[in-house]
């Protein structure tokens, strides 16, 4: 399970938030729960995403994929 650090604003009658480590995964919301599961996909469609581009981006060459296991500071 990866884990990011999530920050959430209220502006208005909205709240927004966003990911320190992941730039672009950016959310909205009427409640934070809604902008928490909001985020949540956010986060999940750019990680797809960035799979999907880095093996297109790989086909036909010789790579080697393996799990990356960053401790917490």
């Amino acid at each position: 399970m990866d884990r990011f650090n999530a920050v959430f604003e209220q502006v208005g009658d909205w709240w927004i938030g966003f990911v320190e480590e992941l730039p672009g995964a950016n959310a909205q919301g009427r409640s934070l729960d809604d902008v928490r599961e909001n985020l949540r996909e956010a986060v999940q469609l750019i990680l797809e995403a960035n799979r999907e581009l880095a093996r297109r981006e790989s086909t036909g060459k010789t790579v080697l994929r393996e799990e990356l296991v960053v401790p917490s500071a």
